[in-house]
């Protein structure tokens, strides 16, 4: 099986204030954990910029232009109380749309079975027009809409096992019934969104939260009950998962319990569901994930599942 991982040095020039969990050395972490001699066999691509009207698939122009002008010459901008731009930051943004677009053409084209896009900033908060939580583009979305327009596929299933709640991808796909997405998350947590009773104007949306103390007892639960039915039965031509990895027992930012087989358990699951209906075609992005060795080693079991099932 051929694992692709694609990454650029452009994402480290995504600069936050002092203190922000979502830092460069989240990058650092998994480029180090992705040495290992196992992982030799990656290929490894550097990800390209996506142009405009790439990204304006999944946001208006004029809201990507926005962002573009922005960001700042010198120094940081806040966007939102969370959210922060520096100088290298809109290049590190273009990089991770773009990345998630190559690792699309990658897999749908039967170059590679399966990829692992690790870039930074992350996406999942990125509502249609609003940026927040970290995220200024939703890759994931961006990454769905390019494999349906260039690649002539109809369903796309996007699964997010990211602590937060992917508001974003609810929010622009929310009344979409080519794509379904379906996410396991902390509730109460931020941004607030994700009840059970969020189900999308057709249906498409599928949220199993879960509760503080949450292991992964529960985390197999929810995907064996919830989603996986959910996702077998939407029969997706391509998975995309936000793979978000602050859901580990020792990440500061939430109070779940999963540990590292629970995230390689999670990824056999899907890759069995691709091949149902995908011939096996996943496309993994980077989300969360704040303790940085809780995040390498999470990120290890991740692709080692990816590249041997």
């Amino acid at each position: 099986m051929s694992t692709l991982l694609v990454s650029h040095p452009a994402c480290l020039n995504h600069v936050v204030p002092a203190g922000h969990p979502e830092r460069p050395d989240r990058i650092r972490a998994v480029e180090q954990a992705l040495e290992a001699e196992k992982f030799q066999s990656l290929g490894r691509v550097q990800a390209p910029m996506a142009p405009l009207e790439t990204i304006a698939l999944a946001h208006p122009l004029d809201y990507v232009e926005q962002i573009r002008d922005v960001a700042p010459r010198e120094g940081l901008v806040r966007i939102d109380a969370d959210t922060a731009m520096s100088p290298g930051s809109f290049e590190a943004a273009l990089r991770c749309a773009g990345g998630a677009v190559l690792a699309v053409d990658e897999v749908m084209t039967g170059k590679a079975q399966n990829a692992f896009v690790a870039t930074r900033p992350p996406g999942h908060h990125a509502e249609t027009a609003r940026p927040m939580g970290f995220c200024l583009f939703n890759n994931a979305a961006v990454a769905a809409r390019h494999a349906q327009k260039t690649h002539g596929i109809d369903r796309v299933a996007i699964v997010d096992f990211d602590v937060h709640h992917g508001n974003g991808s609810q929010d622009i796909f929310w009344a979409d019934k080519t794509v379904m997405y379906c996410s396991t998350h902390e509730m109460p947590l931020y941004p607030g969104t994700g009840s059970i009773t969020e189900r999308g104007e057709r249906n498409t949306i599928v949220n199993a939260p879960l509760r503080a103390g949450d292991g992964g007892e529960q985390f197999h639960e929810a995907m064996e009950t919830v989603i996986l039915p959910r996702v077998d039965g939407f029969k997706p031509e391509l998975i995309i998962i936000s793979a978000g990895f602050d859901a580990h027992t020792r990440d500061p930012l939430a109070n779940l319990n999963f540990v590292e087989a629970d995230y390689a358990w999670v990824t056999r699951k899907l890759m069995d569901a691709a091949d149902v209906s995908a011939q096996g075609r996943i496309v993994s992005l980077l989300e969360g994930g704040y303790d940085l060795q809780g995040l390498a080693n999470s990120v290890a079991a991740h692709v080692d599942a990816l590249m041997h099932g």
